[in-house]
């Protein structure tokens, strides 16, 4: 790959033709190990998180057009090989973005979650999960991406007490999905929510102990955005350069 062109994004936004879409690749242990190395990657390249959970869903019999897909992934890192997550002097303050991509995957409809959590200025966690059950809206959808990052911020709280530097208001988790937010701040339980309860009663319990507090932000300034699906090159560009930082041009 050292001649190969670089890309800008890790993921094609476009579909992939349908000649390459049910073609078997024919070394698919050669696939496997490649995206287990890419895992560990990941660790420092939050960028490339969304690809390769994607990448890593096709492990038993990937296509060729996954395989295309993994080259591209390839060709970006190696255009963004020097990119790693600054570490700048700032307040010690826990912010969080929640998002999720509803019934996005075409095999089974089930929605992709995605969270990332700044200290200051700096981002210090993420993830990428398919849900494990279908949601019926996108405000249901939303919610359980919710339900996750109230978890990890109540995690990292704790640690974050252990290293003598306690959060002392609650945490600010941004949504831009305004009807998962007016369900976490309705103590109210309706009928149309009560299969996702134990969500609720979690959330607003988080809430309640002043744990996390939600809020709205626009759908432009969603930085979890880049975790739940492939991004046009501007649009992935700008939330990127909020989570890594180049250590040379």
């Amino acid at each position: 790959m050292d001649q190969s062109k670089p890309v800008i994004t890790p993921l094609s936004s476009r579909p992939p033709s349908n000649a390459a879409s049910s073609t078997i690749y024919e070394h698919p242990q050669l696939y496997r190990q490649l995206i287990g190395a890419l895992q560990y990657l990941t660790i420092t390249r939050p960028d490339i998180q969304f690809a390769v959970q994607q990448l890593c869903q096709h492990m038993q019999t990937p296509l060729l057009t996954h395989y295309e897909s993994l080259k591209r992934l390839l060709r970006y890192i190696h255009g963004s090989s020097g990119t790693g997550i600054p570490l700048n002097k700032t307040n010690l303050i826990l912010t969080g973005y929640a998002d999720a991509d509803w019934a996005s995957n075409n095999q089974d409809r089930k929605s992709i979650s995605g969270y990332c959590n700044f200290l200051g200025n700096s981002v210090i966690s993420w993830q990428v999960k398919k849900q494990t059950t279908i949601a019926r809206s996108s405000t249901e959808a939303e919610y359980r991406a919710l339900a996750t990052e109230a978890a990890e911020i109540i995690w990292l709280r704790q640690l974050l007490a252990d290293f003598h530097t306690p959060q002392n208001d609650p945490t600010t988790v941004f949504c831009d999905n305004t009807s998962a937010i007016a369900l976490a701040n309705n103590p109210v339980f309706h009928a149309r929510t009560k299969h996702i309860e134990v969500d609720c009663h979690f959330i607003r319990d988080c809430i309640k102990k002043k744990h996390i507090s939600v809020h709205h932000i626009c759908t432009d300034d969603q930085i979890a955005d880049l975790f739940t699906k492939a991004l046009p090159n501007s649009r992935f560009k700008t939330l990127a350069s909020k989570l890594t930082a180049a250590t040379h041009p």
